[in-house]
């Protein structure tokens, strides 16, 4: 892994094409080991469920760096700038989604959305048809918004389960433009959601 500077980060982060995949790729593992040790007294940093979401948090916080790289005053080393970003962003996501209570991106991440209930309890006939016709709706959603690449991509991850490099592998892609494009699906799923009338709140509270 290269050494940086501060002024080296931004350079290179800022950049377009090789420099700026080569500092993505080198910072991930940085802040990936920060995160382990950023929220030892938030979650099980041991568990076998811990790697998939300091996944997501990590890259959530990279967008989130990389969009907000003019803000770095150069008071403290880069990396040390780019965990604090990451501790807050896996705090506020832990936070909003109880992280044991299921939430949208759990439901648009289920192994097969389409074809199994996501309560435990056995549904009444009513209840039954009401979740049918949301995860119908999903489907649609998910038809008619995505890009072809994008649907693609969260058939082969979020409800196939193939590992994210084995679905970049398959698709000619580096894993970082995978993260963002199903990144940018599940919020073009959420926008248009809110759009025919539907929060997150409503989907969850018809598989409860």
């Amino acid at each position: 892994m290269q050494q940086r500077t501060n002024d080296e980060w931004l350079a290179d982060l800022g950049a377009i094409g090789p420099a700026r995949e080569d500092a993505i790729a080198d910072l991930r593992p940085i802040l990936l080991d920060g995160l382990r040790r950023g929220l030892t007294n938030w979650v099980n940093t041991s568990g076998p469920e811990f790697a998939p979401m300091a996944e997501d948090f990590v890259q959530e916080a990279l967008l989130k760096i990389l969009a907000n790289l003019e803000t770095f005053a150069g008071r403290s080393k880069f990396t040390t700038w780019a965990h604090k970003i990451t501790v807050r962003v896996a705090l506020t996501e832990l936070r909003r989604k109880r992280w044991q209570d299921r939430s949208l991106d759990d439901m648009l991440s289920a192994e097969s959305p389409f074809s199994r209930s996501f309560a435990a309890d056995t549904p009444t006939p009513e209840r039954a048809t009401e979740r049918t016709e949301m995860m119908a709706h999903l489907e649609q959603i998910i038809t008619e918004e995505l890009t072809d690449k994008q649907r693609e991509a969260m058939l082969l991850v979020p409800i196939g389960g193939m590992p994210m490099s084995e679905a970049a592998d398959r698709m000619g892609m580096k894993r970082n433009a995978l993260y963002k494009l199903l990144h940018d699906a599940r919020l073009r799923v959420k926008k248009r959601l809110e759009e025919d009338g539907l929060s997150a709140e409503s989907i969850l509270a018809t598989f409860r």
